[in-house]
């Protein structure tokens, strides 16, 4: 019975409303990211779920209790919830094992079951043989993953994850996404992880509640929201995105003018104030003169490895960037180049 229901939420520091009416659901056993900037209101969304806040209005449900609304309000420790934070937020004067064994012994669990449940967690997330071990002397993946043993060890309906990862080395993020997923889905927790960094969204994530100025601006399968943005703001906060100011529209022939000429889309946002065309630049090719295909110069060109990654200056206005494999021909700056845009894969909105 751990599925997570906002209804209605919102949440005011004084004058400042954090929260705008916010309402979503979490399935059982579900990762769930909630994406968005610095200031959108995702942090404060969790920390409602965590009762670490009060909605000033709104319901707050795990499973079929209601731990937040109008005259009820669950505290944290009640609400069954482990957590993990950015800070790891761990005891350096206890060992590895008396820091996972603490909300046992809040809950007065004899030794012995501590024992085995302690010696479980550590051997899951990897460090069964550093149980004696304090803190500092461990790296900060390791102290990490002690933190996420600590929230798992009580069996928790929920696990929230407050960007527990901005503090580790690019390489370490990858491997501790690798390992918290596997983990997440080995025990069949419902989860909910706190990011601004949309790739860590994308790879960790069955749904992403996209947030900006405390409202959800879209909510779905990391697929649907990188293909199928709502808005511009989507669009170019998720993933990279190449932005043309369109100048005209004929909605009868399904074309725009973008860059000097007509352009066909796949889609025209039904506001007629909203004039821009939007591609990925994965989408985007180097193609001989014809339809939809934009004439320009490469103002740079950047080898990657197994990619190259150049930037376009347009010939009718604009500059759009786009990537080739490696062991394609390469165009170097200066070069006179068409770059193909697929309808199907154009946006206006």
């Amino acid at each position: 019975m751990n599925r997570i229901a906002l209804r209605g939420v919102c949440k005011s520091f004084g004058a400042v409303q954090a929260v705008r009416d916010v309402t979503l659901a979490i399935e059982t056993g579900a990762f769930v990211t909630l994406l968005g900037p610095s200031g959108s209101g995702k942090t404060t969304t969790m920390r409602m779920i965590a009762g670490l806040e009060q909605p000033s209005a709104g319901v707050v449900a795990i499973g079929d209790r209601v731990v937040s609304g109008a005259g009820v309000f669950v505290p944290t420790h009640r609400r069954n919830l482990g957590m993990v934070f950015q800070s790891y937020a761990i005891w350096p004067h206890k060992t590895v094992a008396e820091n996972v064994a603490f909300p046992l012994e809040r809950r007065r669990v004899t030794r012995a079951e501590q024992a085995g449940q302690v010696t479980r967690m550590l051997d899951l997330v990897g460090l069964g043989a550093y149980r004696d071990r304090y803190p500092a002397q461990l790296s900060g993946g390791q102290q990490q993953r002690v933190s996420l043993a600590r929230a798992l060890v009580a069996g928790p309906e929920v696990i929230l994850f407050d960007e527990p990862l901005s503090n580790l080395d690019a390489q370490l993020r990858d491997s501790m996404r690798t390992l918290i997923r596997g983990i997440q889905q080995q025990l069949g927790i419902t989860a909910v992880w706190v990011t601004h960094d949309q790739e860590e969204a994308m790879v960790l994530s069955d749904l992403i509640y996209l947030m900006q100025g405390g409202r959800l601006v879209q909510g779905g399968p990391p697929e649907a929201l990188y293909e199928r943005p709502a808005n511009l703001f989507a669009a170019t906060f998720i993933g990279q995105a190449n932005t043309l100011p369109v100048t005209g529209i004929d909605r009868a022939a399904g074309t725009v003018r973008a860059a000097g000429q007509a352009l066909r889309v796949a889609t025209i946002g039904a506001d007629p104030l909203e004039r821009v065309l939007v591609v990925r630049p994965h989408q985007l090719s180097f193609a001989a003169p014809g339809a939809n295909v934009l004439p320009g110069r490469v103002r740079s060109a950047a080898y990657l490895g197994d990619r190259m990654r150049y930037h376009v200056a347009l010939d009718g206005g604009g500059e759009v960037a786009l990537g080739t494999a490696a062991g394609l021909t390469r165009r170097g700056p200066g070069d006179a180049v068409g770059v193909h845009l697929p309808p199907a894969f154009c946006l206006v909105m």
